[in-house]
C-alpha cells in the first residue's frame, strides 16, 4: 500500500495551457520508468490550474522521484510555462481504498 504522496500545484501562464497539458502527458510517460512511483496523475483542476498527484510505497521512492528526471524537467520549464513557482506538498496517506 502506498503510504506517501506528493501534490504539486501548477498555475499555467496565459496561453501556455496546451503546453502544460503536453508536459503533463510527457511526465506520465516518464513516470513509468520510475520503480518507486506507484501512481502518477496529471490533473486539470480548472482553466489554467493544473496539478500532479503521485504516490509511493516509501520515502526513498518519493525522494528518488523528487531528485529524478521529471522534477528536473519541471524546474527547467517552470519559468516558461508557469505563472508562479510550482508548489510541492509532501503528503502522508492515512487511508485509501
Amino acid at each position: 500500500m502506498a503510504k506517501y504522496a506528493l501534490y504539486v500545484s501548477l498555475k499555467a501562464k496565459p496561453g501556455k495551457e496546451s503546453e502544460v497539458e503536453a508536459f503533463l502527458k510527457q511526465g506520465a510517460e516518464m513516470s513509468k520508468k520510475e520503480k518507486g512511483t506507484v501512481a502518477w496523475f496529471g490533473l486539470k483542476e480548472e482553466e489554467g490550474h493544473y496539478s500532479v498527484f503521485d504516490t509511493f510505497d516509501d520515502e526513498a521512492g518519493r525522494d528518488a522521484h523528487l531528485n529524478g528526471e521529471i522534477a528536473k524537467a519541471l524546474m527547467a520549464k517552470a519559468e516558461e510555462l508557469f505563472a508562479e513557482s510550482p508548489k510541492i506538498h509532501k503528503i502522508a496517506i492515512v487511508a485509501n481504498k
